[in-house]
Formats: structure tokens, C-alpha cells, sequence
């Protein structure tokens, strides 16, 4: 009996060990799918749709091959189309009926894009020498667009494949069930040889009677098959569940991943990700061009009343050396990014950078604004935050926040009043009707040029020469983006006049400092007008609050000194 128990445990210990490894070896299913394409026509740019790269589920990894460089960048799909334009391209896409990619021809009027490599639109974007490999999981409104150099013909060559779930979870227990039930046959085969030994061989024993003899067999009979099903059993079962997953991974009619309905809002500007490389960016020209002086590359990069300051300060450090730079643009970290709800075009983004590693040096605030979708973002405001600056509530990055118009009756003051009530409180102080709409506390620009430092001013020229002050609104345009109490933070730009001239016939002004250096003059019977451009950040309450508006930061230098005519 021992060694019929032996034997059926090496057979059972055969077949789980064996059905083991065969789910490691000749039944074993495939690790990817892939589905390859060659593009149909020599177009500069191809389109990979997001419903190919989401065909199947999981990981998408992509290889392009071309000759030359290969350029791959992936946005949302709208972006991409939109950075194409009016250019023929190629669009591959997915056809779930015969499960393969396509390729199509879509005409257009130009046949030529600009280089993409380092478009501030991609979420982002690799390149390579003849052949790119890339794994990535992008969702279905997002898509990949290759190229060469927005000249050449793209990259023919597209495979992309998906991971396949071929893993074997009854591998282990098949081969230790398999391997107890061998050890338990060689134990019951020790046993029954060590009994045959003992007993000198087998020994007959007197017949039973029939009818004792068919209970025995019978139990005999009971003893061996109870073990025998429940092990086939466990084989079964074991083995069921891994086929049945295998099979589902490796269906020929894959259905596409569902397409998420349409937002009713217009998704944010950018990701946390691109204004992190978009600062990046700028950060390397700012530091290149300060050094340089350089005014084309600074104005690839800044616009508007930032980049009227910088051109200013180029031009005093290049005729007075002991003049210093402006503060250099930081490359992170980037501590708020609040970017504009929008599909459309310009594009606004307000992003905060502190700066970690020294306390001393006060967090700056960009906001940077895209006019259209092949252009760079620019820093349009460059402000430096008031040390006690708290910044309101903002949505978060993911979500974005509106736009406000220059002329909206959402808040307290419109951006455009903002400016000029405040302009008023520099040059009247408690005088000024708007006083008290403003909070006076922490504001350290009121120090720094309010209308006691103009007093001072006044009181140092001699008796032969008078000073004015004047201020009219910058040539940029306020920027105001929502708040979550339904304020919002307001950008604008001021410009502030001093005027300085002679009031004696014979008498002469000379200028000094960077007005000299600005203006290129040393002495004028005529008088001299130095503008100074602000850039102030508000926080404005909404409409109907009590609230007062808060200026968060500020940043104001000589943009313009001239002799009077």
C-alpha cells in the first residue's frame, strides 16, 4: 500500500512541477504588443494621435527611426495641432477593427515648421541622432509629434508597444506543491522499503472471508481515491485562473481605452513641469545676456516693462562700470505656479520662486505671458515680494484660474485704477482719496520714493533749480488673474517722471548717477526728465468687500533719462 501511496505522489509531483514550468517555458504568453508604421508621405511633421498611443493599456513606449536628428515632443493634442498650423503633415492614428496603426496625409498650405526642439508648448521633449527610443504614459487628449528639423522629413519608422501582463502567479505554487508531493513520495517509498526489509519480504495471510474481503478492499479503495481527487483538484484549480488571465491579456480584439468627456473648463495654460523647464530657460539666457549685455538675446526671453528695465541697465553698466546689475532671474525652485484657464491665445502664467539655500534674498514673482503657440514665453513682470508678502488663495496648478479684462467690475478697483490710486498715494500720501483703500503696513515702496522721499528730493537742489513729480500709465498691459475669494492679484506698470530743471537765466543742472549715464548727459541749461518704470503686484478684493488692496511686491528702476527740449 506504501508504495501505491509512493507512486501516486510522484505522478501527482510530475504533472504540478511539470504544468510549473511549462507556464514559464512553452506556454508562456508575451511580455509586449507591438504595432508598427511607416509614414505615408515626406512631410516635416508627423502626429502620433492619443488614441493610438492608448490602444492598449499600460506604458506606451515609442522608437522612431529616421536619418539624421529625430525629434519627439508630446502636449495636448489641441496644442499640437495648433503649433502645426496651416502645415501638411502626417497623422497616425489607431483602427480598432483591424487593430493596426494608420497613416494618413493631412494637406495644408506650408510645407516647413520651425525647429520644435525646445518649444516652450511641449509637456516635454527628446531628441537623438537616427534612431529614439522613449517610454512614456500619456493620456488620450495628449499626442506626440515627431520630426527631423522642421525641414527635412520626419522620421518614417514608428513602433510603439505596450507591456503585456505575462506573469505566471501558480509558477510558484504548482513547484512547491509539486516538490512536496515529491518529498512526500520519497518518504512514503523509504518507508515502505525499510517495512519490506523488516519483514524479510511479502507474507501471505489466510484468506477472510468474501464478504470481510470487499469491506477491506473497499476501504482500500476509498483511501487511495480521496487523495487522488483532492489532489487533481488542486492541480485544476491551480491552473484555471492563470490561463483564463493570460488569455485576457493577450486578446486579439483589444478594445481602446475610454476617452474622458470634454471638460466644461478650459484646462490650465501649463503644467508645474513646463514652468519649471520654462524657467529653467529663462534663467540661462537672464544670466547670459546680464553678463553679455546682450539686448537680443535678453528681449528673446523678456517683453514689456521687464525687459525695458534690463535694456536700461545694459545701457548705464555700459557707460558707468561701477553701476551694478540688475538681480539675476533664479532658476527654482518654483514654490506657486497659477497658470491662466485658456485653449486660446496669449497665454498668462504667474510663477513664485524662493530661494532656499539664502533667507536674505526675497522670493520673485514672473509672470510670463505666451502670445501665440510657437512663441517663447516671456517674462513680462519680474517683481520682487514684499519680505511680509503673504499670497492669497489660488486654485491649484492643476486647475488653473481666469483671466481677468483690464476693465472688470468683479473687484474693488479695476487694474487700470489700481495704478493711478496708487500713483496718487506716492505723491500725496494721506492726501490722496484713496488712502485708505490701500494697506499701509509692510509697503516699502512708500518709504522708498512716497512723498516724504520726494520732500527730501525737493529740499536738496539748490535754490537755482526746481523739481516735479508725475506718473502716467506703463505702455503694458495690467495682468489680473482670480483668486479664490474671488479677488484676484493684479500686475501693472507705472511709470514715474521726475523732472528737474533751472529756474535762473545762466543756471545749469547736472545730472549724476545713472541719470547721467542713461541720458549721456553731464550738464544741460535746459533740464533733464528721468522716468522710472514700477512693476507693482496687488492683491485686489473683489467688488463690494471691505478689504483693503495689498501691494505683495514691487520692482521700479530708470528706464528713461533725456535732456528737455
Amino acid at each position: 500500500m506504501r508504495l501505491v501511496f509512493a507512486i501516486v505522489s510522484f505522478a501527482v509531483a510530475a504533472v504540478l512541477i511539470g504544468t510549473g514550468i511549462a507556464q514559464r517555458t512553452i506556454f508562456a504568453e508575451p511580455d509586449r504588443v507591438v504595432l508598427s508604421v511607416s509614414a505615408s508621405s515626406e512631410s516635416p511633421v508627423t502626429v502620433i494621435d492619443g488614441s493610438a498611443l492608448n490602444a492598449f493599456a499600460g506604458s506606451q513606449t515609442v522608437t522612431l527611426s529616421g536619418n539624421g536628428e529625430v525629434f519627439a515632443g508630446y502636449g495636448r493634442t489641441t496644442d499640437v495641432l495648433a503649433w502645426i498650423g496651416d502645415t501638411k503633415y502626417t497623422a497616425v492614428g489607431f483602427d480598432s477593427e483591424s487593430g493596426e496603426l494608420t497613416s494618413a496625409t493631412v494637406p495644408g498650405e506650408q510645407t516647413e515648421v520651425p525647429d520644435p526642439n525646445g518649444s516652450d508648448l511641449w509637456l516635454d521633449d527628446f531628441q537623438a541622432t537616427d534612431d529614439l527610443e522613449l517610454t512614456v504614459n500619456v493620456p488620450a487628449d495628449v499626442s506626440f509629434i515627431v520630426a527631423s528639423d522642421g525641414v527635412q522629413p520626419a522620421p518614417k519608422s514608428i513602433d510603439i508597444s505596450w507591456p503585456l501582463d505575462n506573469s505566471t502567479p501558480w509558477f510558484g505554487p504548482l513547484v512547491i506543491s509539486g516538490s512536496l508531493a515529491l518529498l512526500l513520495g520519497l518518504g512514503l517509498l523509504l518507508w515502505a522499503t525499510t517495512g519490506l526489509r523488516a519483514s524479510h519480504g511479502p507474507r501471505r495471510t489466510a484468506v477472510k472471508p468474501a464478504k470481510q474481503s470487499r469491506r477491506g478492499s473497499g476501504r482500500r479503495r476509498g483511501m487511495i481515491a480521496v487523495p487522488v481527487v483532492l489532489i487533481g483538484a488542486l492541480a485544476l484549480t491551480g491552473c484555471a485562473p492563470g490561463n483564463s488571465a493570460s488569455l485576457g491579456a493577450t486578446s486579439s480584439a483589444p478594445t481602446l481605452t475610454d476617452t474622458p468627456a470634454e471638460s466644461q473648463v478650459d484646462p490650465p495654460a501649463v503644467t508645474v513641469r513646463q514652468v519649471e523647464r520654462i524657467i529653467a530657460r529663462i534663467s540661462a539666457v537672464a544670466i547670459q545676456a546680464d553678463a553679455d549685455r546682450d539686448a537680443d538675446l535678453i528681449a528673446s526671453r523678456f517683453s514689456g516693462p521687464a525687459l525695458e528695465l534690463r535694456l536700461a541697465n545694459y545701457t548705464i553698466r555700459g557707460r558707468d562700470a561701477t553701476i551694478e546689475a540688475l538681480p539675476p532671474i533664479p532658476d527654482g525652485p518654483v514654490k506657486l505656479t497659477l497658470p491662466q484657464q485658456t485653449s486660446s491665445w496669449p497665454r498668462t502664467v504667474l510663477a513664485v520662486i524662493q530661494n532656499d539655500e539664502d533667507a536674505t534674498v526675497p522670493p520673485l514673482a514672473l509672470i510670463l505671458v505666451q502670445d501665440d503657440p510657437r512663441a517663447d514665453y516671456k517674462v513680462t513682470y519680474a517683481i520682487t515680494l514684499e519680505p511680509s508678502t503673504v499670497m492669497p488663495d489660488v486654485a491649484p496648478a492643476s486647475v488653473g484660474t481666469a483671466r481677468l479684462a483690464i476693465d472688470t467690475s468683479v473687484l474693488r478697483f479695476t487694474p487700470t485704477e489700481v495704478a493711478l490710486a496708487y500713483a496718487d498715494i506716492l505723491e500725496s500720501d494721506v492726501e490722496s482719496p484713496a488712502y485708505l483703500d490701500f494697506e499701509a503696513e509692510g509697503d516699502s515702496l512708500r518709504v522708498a520714493v512716497g512723498l516724504a522721499a520726494k520732500k527730501a528730493i525737493r529740499a536738496s537742489l539748490p535754490t537755482t533749480a526746481t523739481v516735479e513729480f508725475g506718473h502716467e500709465i506703463g505702455e503694458a498691459d495690467a495682468i489680473a488673474l482670480a483668486t479664490n475669494d474671488a479677488g484676484a492679484i493684479v500686475a501693472v506698470n507705472l511709470n514715474e517722471t521726475t523732472t528737474v530743471k533751472p529756474v535762473e537765466a545762466g543756471a545749469a543742472v547736472n545730472p549724476s548717477g545713472q541719470v547721467k549715464a542713461l541720458s549721456g548727459v553731464t550738464i544741460t541749461t535746459k533740464g533733464v526728465v528721468a522716468t522710472y518704470g514700477d512693476q507693482l503686484l496687488f492683491y485686489v478684493p473683489p467688488a463690494g468687500s471691505d478689504g483693503k488692496i495689498i501691494l505683495l511686491g514691487y520692482s521700479q528702476g530708470l528706464v528713461k533719462a533725456t535732456e528737455i527740449k
